[in-house]
């Protein structure tokens, strides 16, 4: 007799749990054992179940017993597969229970698991067990042994896959016999076998899923909502994804990987970055129906914070917007994701304001009776433009709105317009893409407002058909200020090819040098004099004016 490698299998009931301890009982080198602590835990709560006496009977229910001489105890080969239901990790059982052995936890969908639970009994949140199961994550995180996580439906799909990362992870070589065993019951079945096995029993290997799923019960449909947000958190830490199921594309780098752990504001509340969310009936997904502001905060101070909830409340009363937040509330919105983040210099915000969450799908405001979503988006990012080489742009075929379709002044999130544009600065390797108003006129780019200069003039295109710009006016307040003309006429593009400067403006980029338009080297091909000054003169304001983020200090 020898000490077996305990591995602990963790799961809610109906996950496949039965079929994976089948699968480790058909090795060579394992012994199995079903539900240990089932006997304890049914002593020690008192819940009925139509094999209690049965399993009273016949189980050890003493919690430190059962962990010291049935979990632990000796035995004749060189593992022991546990398999455990998450509900029954008893308070007070022996600290060794987590501590000892190699653990993983098998998950599954609870809308896979609901339809079929209550044939034996009905579910509840304890029954299945979820939250118990994250709090087992939790705990072996904390011992510094998080535990590899696999999913039932993933199983099913890919049985091979799955178990060879599996037995990986748990540092033990993969047997094919895993994959087949024969019909019918197995001595380590326990004495609830004849109520909950029955499919198990019949089975020769693991089953392929069902084409389409079963109808949910609608019955159950408050519990799915209690318990799909804890397994969507374990399914989040599953690292051997099947093929089947996975996605064909890497995880991608984030510009700023500091951004991989932000919190935002979405409707009333703050949340992590892969939990913020809005509904599927929200305006914003429904048509595009939003307004929003972009907003830079410098060294604890938001830039230009009141000019911007201006436009983005005449933005809201231009699209008719019923129940529009209170301007204090935005603003207190806006503190408090920036404070919870920490993030009180080199952070741009990107403030939404949907019309809100409809009753109904479909193009009516009239379904809107919810209210608006207010959204609070804030990032570590610096300009993001190469503001000191300057950039090359591109002009567009893609013409900008006309107000007789669209006003830009309505500062909107239905941006295909310009996102038709950027595809084609993509295609090109430029930076943006310039767009032209219906007469051949430069309006803007599809990102930012455009200047140029000319024999010591400033010129830049009428807010026509462009979005007048928050940084556009201030940079048109600036040339003013440092003693340079200004036109505001309509602009050809010839003109812009043939400028000495060129340099366009927004909150994100700031004033950002263009070098090169269409091929042309704009100037010398450097930052000109001119842009240089008002760049200089822009980032005094930033960095003298702006509305004071509460409790930040300077260091």
């Amino acid at each position: 007799m020898t000490e077996p490698e305990v591995i602990h299998s963790w799961s809610a009931p109906r996950s496949l749990s039965t079929s994976l301890m089948y699968s480790f009982s058909q090795r060579d080198d394992t012994e199995v054992v079903d539900e240990p602590l089932y006997g304890a835990f049914l002593k020690a709560t008192g819940f009925d179940r139509p094999y209690r006496d049965d399993v009273l009977s016949k189980m050890e229910c003493n919690g430190d017993k059962v962990v010291k001489d049935v979990i632990y105890g000796s035995g004749s080969k060189k593992y022991r597969f546990c398999k455990h239901i998450s509900k029954q990790r008893l308070f007070g059982l022996p600290s060794e229970l987590m501590s000892k052995g190699k653990h993983f936890i098998l998950i599954r969908n609870p809308l896979n698991i609901l339809p079929s639970f209550e044939k034996v009994h009905p579910p509840s949140f304890l029954e299945l067990g979820l939250g118990e199961l994250v709090s087992i994550y939790s705990d072996l995180c904390q011992m510094g042994t998080p535990p590899t996580v696999i999913d039932a439906d993933e199983l099913q799909r890919d049985p091979e896959t799955t178990l060879r990362g599996l037995c990986n992870d748990l540092d033990i070589p993969f047997q094919a016999s895993m994959l087949k065993w024969e019909a019918g019951p197995i001595p380590e079945d326990g004495g609830w076998a004849p109520w909950w096995y029955k499919s198990v029993h019949k089975s020769t290997g693991f089953s392929s899923p069902k084409e389409y799923p079963r109808t949910f019960p609608l019955s159950h449909y408050d519990l799915l909502e209690q318990t799909l947000p804890l397994y969507n958190i374990l399914r989040s830490h599953v690292k051997h994804r099947s093929s089947l199921l996975s996605s064909p594309l890497p995880p991608p780098t984030l510009p700023v990987p500091e951004n991989a752990k932000l919190l935002a504001w979405v409707g009333d509340e703050i949340l992590p970055r892969d939990m913020a969310k809005v509904s599927v009936f929200d305006s914003v997904v429904q048509g595009g129906d939003s307004v929003w502001e972009g907003l830079r905060i410098y060294k604890g101070k938001i830039f230009k914070l009141e000019e911007h909830l201006d436009r983005l409340c005449d933005s809201a009363k231009a699209l008719a917007f019923d129940n529009v937040p209170a301007r204090e509330e935005i603003k207190e919105a806006i503190f408090t994701t920036l404070i919870t983040n920490g993030m009180f210099d080199n952070t741009h915000i990107r403030l939404s304001l949907t019309r809100g969450k409809k009753v109904s799908s479909g193009m009516s405001p009239a379904f809107n009776q919810y209210g608006c979503t207010l959204i609070v988006l804030a990032e570590w990012k610096p300009p993001v433009y190469d503001n000191d080489g300057g950039i090359v742009l591109v002009t567009a075929t893609t013409r900008r709105n006309s107000p007789n379709n669209l006003d830009s002044k309505i500062h909107h999130n239905n941006l295909l317009n310009n996102i038709l544009a950027k595809i084609e600065s993509n295609n090109a390797n430029a930076a943006d893409a310039i767009m032209l108003d219906k007469d051949g006129y430069v309006s803007e780019t599809n990102a930012t407002n455009i200047f140029m200069v000319k024999k010591g003039c400033v010129l830049t295109p009428h807010a026509d058909y462009c979005l007048p710009g928050i940084t556009r006016t201030t940079v048109m307040e600036l040339v003013v200020k440092e003693k340079f003309i200004l036109v505001e006429r309509r602009i050809s593009l010839s003109e812009f090819h043939t400028a000495d400067e060129v340099w366009t403006t927004g909150t994100m980029g700031e004033l950002s040098p263009v070098v090169k338009i269409d091929g042309r080297v704009i100037g010398d091909g450097k930052v000109g004099p001119v842009t240089r000054t008002l760049q200089n003169a822009y980032k005094k304001l930033t960095e003298d004016s702006g509305v004071p983020i509460p409790t930040y200090q300077e260091s």
